[in-house]
């Protein structure tokens, strides 16, 4: 066996369906992501996108497949599942801060409750993630006293201060105003450009054509591809790509 065939993926997804009652939302899909890639999820509203996004931390229990973790398969509950959560941050549409902490204890309530962090070196590390995603000066306002992409700057700094393995982000930049989307894809572009492994679901075109080592794209439940940004966008092979690029693109 070569050296890069025995390299394990960071997420090793394998023959995984999901049902919500008579819908099959994911459908046989099979899907790896090796370490240190940063694969872009495109589709169609009701695709499955986010339902995968989920299921790769549990946050939705599948029917059947196998789903691995930097080559441990994913526990169905108890312990061994939080520590497995602790090595995957997920960053979703809303902002899920606590109201009534400040930013900082925001960021460092995890690394002291899990990770059994000493609290002044979670403070110091806090900081310096906050500093990182350009909101070190909003350290001690509360969470409504910040705009959406702040806050949500905020979420991606407390989810790398357990210092994940992997990031799930699951359509991040969906609830922000628009002129607010960009300052969180700068740090999402910035994370992908230190070799982060990130699985992004995103309507972001130019992200995923920007930060995207992959693109996968999803219809009915399905992997329909699988491919570089750049052969998705400029050939792709499926009609049901095309049709979403066709009506993504021209507006």
């Amino acid at each position: 066996m070569t050296e890069a065939a025995t390299v394990v993926p960071m997420i090793r997804m394998h023959a995984v369906n999901k049902h919500f009652g008579p819908l099959h939302v994911l459908k046989d899909v099979t899907l790896e992501v090796p370490r240190g890639e940063v694969v872009v999820v495109l589709g169609p509203s009701g695709s499955g996108k986010s339902t995968l996004c989920r299921s790769i931390n549990r946050l939705e229990p599948i029917d059947n497949g196998v789903i691995e973790i930097d080559g441990r398969p994913l526990p169905a509950e108890g312990k061994d599942l939080a520590r497995l959560r602790a090595d995957v941050g997920m960053v979703f549409q809303s902002f899920n801060l606590f109201a009534h902490k400040t930013i900082v204890e925001n960021v460092l309530l995890a690394p002291v409750k899990v990770r059994r962090v000493a609290k002044d070196e979670a403070r110091r590390t806090g900081m310096e993630l906050l500093e990182r995603v350009g909101i070190a000066n909003q350290a001690e306002k509360y969470p409504a006293q910040l705009s959406g992409g702040q806050q949500q700057r905020a979420a991606i700094a407390r989810a790398l201060a357990m210092r994940p393995k992997v990031m799930l982000f699951d359509e991040p930049t969906s609830a922000l105003d628009p002129e607010m989307v960009q300052e969180v894809l700068d740090v999402m572009t910035n994370l992908a450009k230190e070799g982060m492994t990130m699985l992004v679901v995103t309507h972001e075109m130019g992200f995923a054509r920007r930060a995207a080592d992959r693109v996968i794209f999803m219809s009915d439940g399905e992997v329909v591809e699988d491919s570089t940004p750049d052969a998705f966008f400029t050939a792709p092979k499926s009609n049901r790509a095309k049709d979403f690029l066709g009506k993504i693109l021209t507006h």
